[in-house]
């Protein structure tokens, strides 16, 4: 007994020395080897995730290691990225300040020595510190990953291919949710338990990618074969199922805005059962109550973290070109994502424009319109920009243009019978921002994004004629009132 205790002893003191080495031995280190080391980390862990993502993970405990892996390595991107940029800030004059106009603009006033020292927006960070928990943190995480990558290589490939190029990647297929999407796979292809169709409910806020999340999962190829049919139905005609022509094993997705009678659902749910007990039901809504109606734990989806969404921001933003290459321009993707509010359309469609002209004029040009169209349509409104772009509510963008121009309101888009019944001119806005004269006459419709990914959504509104302006139109706002445009 006497010489267990004696070995645990000494095991115990031999880890204590060890662990004070390497304490003062990362203390030693200089903010270089740790930015070195930080990015070899990133490296190895983009690469775990890049092939879990190709890969069929039915393993609920990996899947769990895989969300920790990838948190970890989006705020270590983060980190990295706000440290390259204190050190731009920090150089002052030798960097950043050598374009007069960028410290005018971007300070707002003329740039003084002290100020530079001290951060630029929420850049206000301790490198040292950051760095240094950053590292701790991924190294954690990887080191425990030995397991998941021996699991990881025994996984079934999927069939799709990869693009080279993370921009080509982001902005051609879903970005991030590998968890998500997994859970929603495994669902979809395991046996029903209860002898009749499983129900899946897929809850999350307005414009989080439910709909883009359950068309992304049916693009794989495995899942496809799996089923006969995809049925697409909403609260209005979801008790309207066809028995007599629909056979095999389907799968149905139904999209609720509001909740819906248990009578209602029972009905249908019977209706889909006749049909084929193996089918699957997947629940499409933002309200929680309807989580009642599923047979399985339901998938709940959010905005995206901040180290996510600055990630995809920066990589739309940049496109193929090299963020590297563009120091100055790395300092105000902070502002914009500040501005945007986490917004995927927002995100997608201000990239859009930032990369048609990677120059810091232009960047500069963008941010200080975009700054001005949030200021005044916060005075009007008493919302931020961001809110009001996420629920469609009317919007003065006319500050977003070149001036002088005419007034540009955005109201919500047309219905689709109103669509049907009159075709307007369409127009992007990237377009109309760089050329203004391609602005048609009259109304028209103006596309802020059309998204690469299924289920392919455009995201529009709809622009009256400056005579149509000039009358009073009823906008929602803070408090009801009345205003002229």
């Amino acid at each position: 007994m006497e010489a267990v205790l004696s070995a645990a002893a000494g095991d115990l003191v031999s880890r204590f020395l060890s662990f004070l080495i390497n304490m003062y031995s990362d203390i030693a280190w200089s903010e270089e080897k740790r930015v070195e080391r930080l990015q070899q980390l990133l490296l190895r862990a983009h690469t775990v995730v890049e092939e879990a993502d190709r890969r069929y993970i039915t393993n609920s405990g990996m899947l769990q290691q895989l969300r920790m892996l990838s948190r970890a390595m989006y705020h270590g991107y983060y980190v990295l990225d706000t440290f390259k940029c204190n050190q731009l800030i920090k150089e002052g004059s030798k960097e950043v300040m050598t374009s007069a106009s960028f410290a005018a603009t971007y300070f707002g006033t003329p740039l003084k020595r002290s100020r530079a020292n001290t951060g630029i927006g929420n850049h206000k960070v301790d490198d040292n510190y950051d760095l240094h928990r950053a590292l701790l943190k991924l190294e954690s995480v990887i080191s425990n990953m030995t397991e998941f990558v021996i699991l990881l290589s025994g996984c079934e490939a999927m069939m799709f291919r990869r693009p080279y190029d993370t921009y080509l990647y982001v902005d051609n297929f879903m970005f991030s949710r590998q968890t998500e999407k997994q859970q929603v796979i495994n669902f979809l292809l395991q046996h029903n338990p209860l002898g009749s169709p499983s129900v899946l409910p897929i809850i999350g806020g307005r414009l989080v990618g439910k709909k883009t999340l359950v068309k992304h999962v049916w693009n794989d190829e495995k899942v496809r074969s799996h089923f006969s049919s995809v049925l697409y139905f909403n609260g209005d005609n979801f008790h309207g199922i066809d028995n007599e022509s629909t056979s095999g094993r389907l799968l149905v997705v139904v999209t609720f805005v509001s909740d819906v009678g248990d009578e209602k659902w029972i009905s249908f749910y019977q209706a889909v059962t006749s049909i084929c007990t193996e089918s699957k039901v997947i629940i499409i809504s933002r309200m929680e109550s309807l989580e009642r109606y599923g047979t399985v734990k339901p998938i709940h989806l959010s905005r995206l973290e901040d180290g996510e969404y600055r990630y995809l921001f920066k990589t739309l933003a940049f496109g193929s070109a090299h963020a590297e290459d563009h120091p100055k321009l790395t300092l105000l993707i902070e502002e914009f994502i500040k501005l945007l509010g986490g917004s995927f359309v927002g995100a997608y469609s201000v990239a859009n424009i930032l990369r048609k002209d990677l120059s810091l004029r232009f960047w500069l040009s963008m941010l200080n319109r975009y700054k001005n169209v949030a200021k005044i349509n916060l005075s009007m409104f008493g919302e931020p920009l961001s809110v009001r772009f996420r629920v469609r509510y009317p919007i003065d963008f006319t500050d977003f243009l070149p001036s002088p121009a005419a007034p540009l309101h955005l109201m919500p888009p047309r219905t689709e019978t109103e669509v049907s019944g009159r075709k307007l001119p369409k127009i992007r806005i990237g377009d109309i921002i760089v050329n203004p004269s391609l602005r048609p006459k009259g109304d028209f419709d103006l596309v802020t994004w059309e998204s690469q990914i299924a289920p392919y959504t455009e995201f529009s509104y709809h622009v009256p004629s400056s005579a149509q302006q000039r009358r009073k139109i009823t906008l929602r706002r803070k408090r009801d009132t009345t205003i002229c445009l």
